[in-house]
């Protein structure tokens, strides 16, 4: 079955909303060990871009993947 484009981006947004808190509980655990002091609203910010940056990510691998899925199939 073939996935389609939008249901590929709701899959990845999903996979990525969950990382965002991850990402960001990671950072104001760990930060400090790195001597690095930052405010929840930073590390907010920071978990912003993050997020953007594995959206797009996500999307274009998935997307790769089933074009070369679909290449094979034929």
């Amino acid at each position: 079955m073939k996935q389609t484009r939008f249901m590929s981006l709701v899959e990845s947004v999903a996979n990525v909303i969950v990382g965002y808190g991850v990402a960001v509980v990671t950072q104001i655990l760990i930060f400090p060990i790195f001597g690095l002091h930052t405010t929840l609203a930073q590390n907010l910010k920071m978990g912003v871009v993050f997020t953007v940056v594995s959206i797009a990510r996500s999307f274009a691998l998935r997307r790769v993947f089933e074009a070369i899925r679909m290449r094979s199939a034929k």
